[in-house]
């Protein structure tokens, strides 16, 4: 019986409510953290996962090796690899794709690649416009790879002690 006036006491002052305002207004009056995107970035964790990407040798040979350990530890299965032995008789890949829509950016196909072939950059500003640019392509990842190296190398450069 007493709780139930309690209650009714509280609902009829609006004690709630004013809870609430009062939580609004200590935030209305405090400095604001606003970042003017296109002009200025927010700073990145050295950890971020983006857009993949795959590397290429010095010598402009590609260094997947279609070992398809990246495929095999994917928990979304997100990358599909079919590979064929070449005239030396290496093997490469004859296509690699990843569908980012499947993909959850966890990082184990980084990880898991023996050569550091796929890799994750830093890149975040990336938009599908048409149906079917959600799958990145074997072409697509390599032409990534080429246009981000020199940040790739500079991150696994500072990386190196700690691997």
């Amino acid at each position: 019986m007493l709780q139930t006036m309690r209650d009714y006491l509280r609902s009829l002052l609006l004690l709630e409510l004013f809870q609430g305002l009062s939580v609004t207004g200590r935030y209305f009056f405090k400095t604001k953290f606003t970042v003017q995107y296109p002009e200025e970035k927010a700073p990145l964790s050295p950890r971020f996962r983006g857009l993949h990407a795959l590397r290429r040798y010095e010598n402009g040979e590609e260094r997947c090796i279609a070992c398809k350990l990246c495929e095999a530890t994917c928990p979304a299965l997100a990358i599909t690899i079919e590979a064929e032995p070449r005239a030396d008789g290496s093997r490469r890949t004859t296509r690699y794709d990843i569908d980012l829509f499947k993909c959850i950016f966890c990082g184990f196909c980084e990880e898991s690649c023996p050569v550091d072939s796929i890799v994750e950059t830093s890149c975040y500003e990336y938009c599908f416009e048409q149906r079917g640019e959600h799958i990145m392509t074997k072409d697509r990842l390599l032409a990534i790879g080429d246009q981000y190296e020199a940040e790739i190398a500079a991150a696994r450069a500072a990386d190196a002690p700690y691997r």
